[in-house]
């Protein structure tokens, strides 16, 4: 089936006022209030943070300066070798081992977060690759809070007020989910805000960790999982339908379910940017069933496209299935990921968006709303940030 001579049709029912100049330059996009659900704290750190904090605790690192660091950070990411970037996060976790570089990487990361616009964000970490230097699971998580509420502090002083959040991460091939989740209920009042699973997604499915979940759902505790990333359906199903998952870590194999008279979407040939598909072309899309309940049910899709381009989830930006998600209107959220390792901010995945897939304020505004609709924060709080942050600088 070919999509040829396709031209871009209005979008029915924008938010924002047709009359708003729509034009979205640099720094438009760095002024813009942003909310941020899916970044790794290991894998945010600054080069010259890496560097120092290796220095100090005899930590060989590929490379011994600021910018060459950054390049083999990005580089490696950008192999296509697993192995080598999975290197990455050891070189990052190597200098998080105390309480003093734990404080120090999370108060760096609400600083740097702010400074690019963030003004709500979660962050998340497995607190179980955090112990080889005699740190309790709990010391983890209080070093880690501790550096959010000096950073947080920071940036209010600097005139640029920030919340963040943190997710307690269990990893799948482990054997600790409970442990982590009761650990993370320990803390729902101290800053903690969700839970998640992350790791390989192949061979290890979520349903392992269902004794996890449940706990959670009894203690009206929030939850994420990552799925739908390197693996298809069947994760997204499993974390959805036997899980009970809130929120979808990535979700970018959603695409799969979605056809045109029983061809992939993402297999048509002369495929055209999904930016410029017309309503009819959209409205010829059929969800399954899984992608239909997912939209059905306004479940979050946090969506990392540098990173997905990273892992091969996704060819391009302008083919990144988060444009022809958005413009089915799925809840889609905009996500940075690793920072690190795929040298990206907020406002660098929504230039890239712009440049490439042909977005523009309204795309903008709809995915910071979605955000902050999804956020594991109470309603009143989610309320008052879109109403009072984002909404009067996308609709002024």
């Amino acid at each position: 089936m070919s999509l040829s001579a396709c031209q871009p049709s209005p979008r029915k029912g924008h938010t924002v006022p047709e009359t708003q100049d729509q034009t979205v330059d640099h720094e438009t996009i760095r002024v813009a209030p942003k909310a941020l659900l899916h970044d790794h704290l290991d894998g945010g750190l600054r080069p010259a943070t890496v560097l120092e904090l290796s220095a100090q605790i005899g930590h060989e690192l590929p490379a011994d300066d600021v910018d060459g660091l950054a390049e083999w950070f990005r580089a490696s990411a950008d192999s296509g070798s697993l192995v080598r970037y999975l290197e990455t996060f050891d070189h990052t976790i190597a200098v998080m081992q105390t309480a003093e570089g734990l404080r120090r990487v999370a108060r760096e990361c609400v600083e740097d977060l702010a400074a690019d616009g963030v003004v709500y964000a979660e962050s998340r970490y497995a607190p179980e690759q955090h112990l080889s230097q005699g740190l309790s699971l709990d010391e983890v998580v209080e070093a880690v809070e501790e550096g959010i509420r000096e950073g947080e502090a920071l940036a209010a002083e600097a005139g640029r007020p920030i919340r963040v959040d943190t997710l307690v991460t269990a990893m799948r091939h482990a054997a600790k989910s409970r442990e982590i989740a009761e650990l993370a209920v320990r803390h729902r009042d101290a800053g903690v805000a969700g839970f998640d699973i992350a790791g390989a997604e192949a061979g290890f499915p979520p349903t392992r960790h269902l004794d996890a979940f449940e706990y959670l759902r009894r203690e009206n505790f929030h939850f994420t999982i990552h799925a739908g990333e390197a693996f298809g359906l069947p994760s997204i199903w499993e974390a959805i339908q036997w899980c009970g998952a809130e929120r979808l870590g990535h979700g970018v194999r959603l695409v799969d379910d979605l056809t045109i008279d029983g061809v992939p979407v993402a297999e048509l040939d002369d495929q055209v940017p999904y930016a410029e598909w017309t309503e009819e072309q959209l409205a010829s899309v059929q969800l399954g069933r899984l992608a239909a309940y997912v939209r059905d049910r306004r479940i979050p899709l946090e969506m990392c496209p540098s990173s997905n381009l990273q892992t091969g989830a996704s060819p391009t930006i302008a083919a990144h299935p988060i444009t022809l998600l958005d413009r089915l209107r799925f809840r889609v959220t905009l996500n940075t990921d690793n920072r690190l390792m795929s040298g990206t901010s907020m406002s660098r995945e929504m230039e890239l968006l712009v440049a490439e897939a042909g977005w523009d304020l309204r795309h903008l505004r709809r995915v910071t709303v979605n955000a902050m609709k999804s956020a594991f924060l109470p309603f009143d709080q989610r309320l008052d940030i879109i109403e009072n942050q984002i909404k009067p600088f996308y609709d002024g």
